[in-house]
C-alpha cells in the first residue's frame, strides 16, 4: 500500500459538481489514508491569466457557465462547445506552460483530474514536469462527449461509474489496465449516513403534511428560472401533493415561487447544506439531468423526473437515457407536462415500481476510488504519450 502519497485533486466550479466531488473524495481518503497528502488544486485560479472569455465579458469561464445555468440559457449549447474547444486549443501551449510550473513547484506523485476539457494540457504538462508521475481523470459525467471532453488519446487512466463510459474509453484505444468501473458517480459521504429522524414529525415541523406526496424539486446550487413554472404547474395540480423546493444561491427565483399562490404547498429553501435531509422527507425528485442530483436522488431511492431537450446541455443527455434504461425515473419532452407526469405516476403505481428500482441499485464509488488510486500508485509509469 503506497505510504505518503502526495496527491493532487483537480477541480473548478462550473456547475459546482465538479467542485463537489473532490471535496467527497478528499473527506473519504482522509478518512481510509490518513498518510496520503490530498491537496485540492482550484485549475480556474492556476489558469486565470489566460481566461479569454474573462478578458472579453469581465466574467471568469466558471461564472459565464454558472450564469447560464441559473438563466436557462442552455439552447444551442452543444454549437458553442466547439467553439470553446477552439479556444480551449488556441491557448493551450500557454496552459502547458503554465501547468508545466505548477507541476514543477508542486510537486506531486499523482495527479487526479475531475473536470472535462483540459485532460490533454494536465497530460502533456505533466509529461514535461514529472514524466513518472499518473494522470488519472474521473468523469464526474455518466458517458463522455466526444471529441475532447472527458476522454483525450493519451496514457492515462480513466475512472467511469457507467458501462457505457467504459466502453468509450475502450473505444478510444485505452487497454482495460487503465479504464476502472466504479458502481456509479461520486457521492458526499452525507448521503450514507443512516437518516434516523421521525419523517412524520419533520414534514409537520416545516408546515408539511405527513400523509400526502412529498416531492423535492432542485436545479443544482445555482437554481433555474423553469422552477417558478414548475411552482405553478405541479402547485395547482388536482391532485393532493406537497413540494419542498430547494433553489440554491438563486435569491430572485426564490422570491419569485414565494410570490406564486398555489393549491399545494410549498416549503421554499435557498441554498442548502442539508439535501440528505431533505430528500429523506419526499418520494420523488424534479430537476434537471445533473449527473449530481440525479446520483444524490437515487441513492436516497427517489424516483426521478427530468426533461430532455435542445435545452439539456449535450454532456447530460445521457444521463437522462440512463434514467430509462434503469427504470428509475421519466424522462419528459419538456417540463411543461410535469403535473401531467406526476399525476399519472402516483396514480398507476408507476411512481412505487420505480422507487424499488432505485432502492436496489447500489453505489459506493467514493469509497472505492480511494482504492482503486492506491492500486494506480503502485503500476509501472505511464510510458508512452499517445495510444
Amino acid at each position: 500500500m503506497p505510504e505518503n502519497l502526495k496527491l493532487d485533486l483537480i477541480y473548478f466550479n462550473a456547475g459546482g459538481g465538479h467542485r463537489s466531488a473532490a471535496m467527497a473524495l478528499e473527506s473519504v481518503i482522509g478518512n481510509t489514508r490518513p498518510s496520503w497528502q490530498v491537496r485540492l488544486v482550484n485549475l480556474q485560479e492556476i489558469l486565470d491569466s489566460l481566461d479569454v472569455f474573462r478578458k472579453v465579458t469581465g466574467i471568469r469561464l466558471e461564472d459565464i457557465y454558472n450564469l447560464a445555468l441559473a438563466k436557462g440559457w442552455t439552447l444551442g449549447s452543444e454549437y458553442l462547445l466547439p467553439m470553446m474547444h477552439w479556444v480551449i486549443r488556441l491557448y493551450h501551449p500557454a496552459q502547458v506552460k503554465l501547468l508545466t510550473k505548477t507541476w514543477t513547484e508542486r510537486q506531486p506523485e499523482m495527479v487526479v483530474s475531475v473536470v472535462p476539457n483540459f485532460n490533454r494540457a494536465i497530460f502533456e504538462s505533466l509529461r514535461r514536469a514529472l514524466p513518472e508521475v499518473p494522470l488519472v481523470t474521473i468523469l464526474t459525467d455518466m458517458a463522455d462527449y466526444p471529441p475532447h471532453f472527458w476522454i483525450e488519446k493519451q496514457q492515462q487512466y480513466l475512472i467511469c461509474g457507467t458501462d457505457k463510459a467504459v466502453q468509450q474509453a475502450l473505444g478510444a484505444g485505452y487497454t482495460a489496465e487503465r479504464v476502472f468501473r466504479t458502481s456509479g458517480m461520486i457521492l458526499r459521504p452525507q448521503f450514507y449516513a443512516p437518516q434516523t429522524i421521525d419523517r412524520a414529525e419533520e414534514l409537520r415541523r416545516i408546515g408539511l403534511d405527513p400523509e400526502l406526496p412529498t416531492g423535492m424539486v432542485m436545479f443544482g446550487s445555482e437554481g433555474s428560472s423553469v422552477m417558478a413554472s414548475i411552482a405553478e404547474r405541479v402547485g395547482n395540480s388536482s391532485i393532493n401533493l406537497q413540494l419542498i423546493m430547494i433553489c440554491g444561491k438563486n435569491e430572485k427565483i426564490l422570491t419569485r415561487i414565494r410570490e406564486i399562490k398555489t393549491r399545494n404547498k410549498i416549503h421554499l429553501e435557498g441554498f442548502s447544506r442539508e439535501i440528505p435531509y431533505f430528500m429523506s422527507l419526499c418520494d420523488f425528485f424534479i430537476g434537471k439531468p445533473g449527473p449530481g442530483s440525479i446520483t444524490e436522488a437515487i441513492k436516497m431511492k427517489l424516483p426521478v423526473f427530468v426533461e430532455r431537450n435542445a435545452w439539456t446541455l449535450p454532456q447530460e443527455r445521457y444521463n437522462a437515457d440512463w434514467l430509462t434504461e434503469q427504470g428509475v425515473g421519466l424522462v419528459l419532452d419538456n417540463l411543461t407536462s410535469i403535473e401531467e407526469a406526476v399525476r399519472t405516476a402516483l396514480t398507476n403505481g408507476d411512481l412505487s415500481r420505480m422507487k424499488e428500482k432505485a432502492a436496489a441499485l447500489e453505489n459506493r464509488a467514493v469509497f472505492e476510488i480511494p482504492e482503486i488510486l492506491a492500486k494506480i500508485a503502485k503500476l509501472k509509469p505511464a510510458g508512452d504519450s499517445v495510444l
